[in-house]
């Protein structure tokens, strides 16, 4: 019987386990906490089969191994089992927000011939700890795997175990993922944070203050609530090209600055001109569908519960949707809305449907 070992029953471990129990009910978990609380709800909800506080014991008997904690914490997890006698067959893995990191500090482990798989899942809550965990957390979401110099088997293996997260596979280097994820979530991670912190001190003398904060101030500064100490972790470990994806950022403002002081009309309206030519470019329709997303593209009348209709035939066809995004609306013409979908005969199974209540698919991806 196979035994996995967790270590870290935060939000992400906690949901790997619910997510592993539910495809493989054969599997024997082993959760692995230093916080006897989190211990004590894991096994008397009996999210894992056994807990313990000894993580290098437990992990000489394991089969496959998962480092759910912070990144620094995963580090460390792995110079320990660097010097255990694993199973030969054993398979590693980690779902740390940093990789470059996280496959250094692995480096020992490859060069005894162990299998270690980097990992993370692009999916998190608001919520936190082990009663936050979701069996469906991860449903749609990417998933990158790092593999190193893992073997192809011990990846095939670790995807067959996770398969009940209903994850979208993407390989990729080190570099390419802490370029990606510092570029599109470390990055606006930080601006979210510094702008938060200076309308604050900005603000500080108005009886009104951050009391009219609305609208697009909110939408721009929502993830500023992550959690402080995940993300001093994540910096520390991506510090190289974070900051210099800051400094690009910082070289940016510091032009846009110069334009205002100058009164450089051109230069500022060049400036929002690029940036709206970019996002509204933004998506499958324009750059591209990423693998393992199937998406139809339908005119849709400007007319109320237009959409909601879509959504209902779709449903009452058992059909699930992954995502739903109005590309265009006008007053009296069509639009066209973007509805994506997990496989492709789903998609095509939602085509037909959608044809049937006439309406006109423009293009499917």
């Amino acid at each position: 019987m196979m035994q996995v070992l967790i270590k870290g029953l935060g939000l992400i471990g906690s949901s790997l386990a619910l997510a592993i129990r539910q495809a493989h009910p054969d599997v024997t978990i082993v959760g692995s906490d230093v916080v006897p609380a989190t211990l004590d709800y894991a096994q008397q909800s009996q999210l894992v089969d056994d807990v313990t506080t000894d993580f290098s014991t437990a992990a000489v008997t394991a089969d496959v191994i998962i480092l759910a904690g912070p990144v620094a914490v995963i580090c460390d997890d792995l110079a320990t089992l660097a010097t255990l006698s694993l199973k030969p067959q054993v398979v590693i893995t980690d779902v740390g927000s940093t990789k470059q990191t996280v496959l250094a500090a692995a480096r020992p482990l490859q060069q005894r011939g162990l299998a270690f798989v980097g990992g993370h899942p692009m999916a998190g809550s608001h919520k936190s700890g082990v009663m936050a965990g979701r069996a469906d957390l991860f449903e749609n979401a990417y998933y990158f795997l790092v593999p190193g110099l893992a073997p192809k088997a011990a990846v095939q293996q670790l995807q067959a175990l996770l398969v009940g997260t209903h994850v979208k596979w993407l390989t990729v280097t080190p570099k390419q993922h802490d370029r990606l994820v510092g570029q599109l979530s470390h990055l606006p991670h930080v601006v979210a944070a510094a702008l938060v912190n200076q309308t604050q001190q900005a603000l500080a003398d108005s009886p009104l203050g951050l009391r009219l904060a609305a609208g697009g101030f909110k939408s721009i500064t929502r993830i500023a609530s992550a959690d402080p100490t995940m993300w001093q972790s994540i910096l520390l470990n991506n510090g190289q090209v974070v900051t210099s994806q800051l400094q690009a950022y910082i070289d940016q403002l510091a032009a846009i600055k110069a334009a205002i002081e100058q009164q450089d009309a051109p230069q500022i309206n060049a400036f929002f001109a690029a940036a709206k030519t970019t996002r509204d470019h933004l998506g499958p329709e324009h750059l591209g569908s990423l693998p393992n997303f199937f998406d139809l593209f339908l005119n849709i009348p400007d007319q109320t519960g237009a959409i909601a209709d879509v959504t209902q035939r779709l449903a009452a066809a058992g059909l699930s949707l992954v995502n739903i995004h109005i590309l265009e609306i006008r007053e009296e013409v069509d639009g066209v809305l973007q509805v994506t979908f997990g496989d492709a005969a789903t998609r095509d199974q939602a085509a037909s449907v959608l044809q049937q209540a006439d309406y006109q698919i423009v293009r499917r991806n």
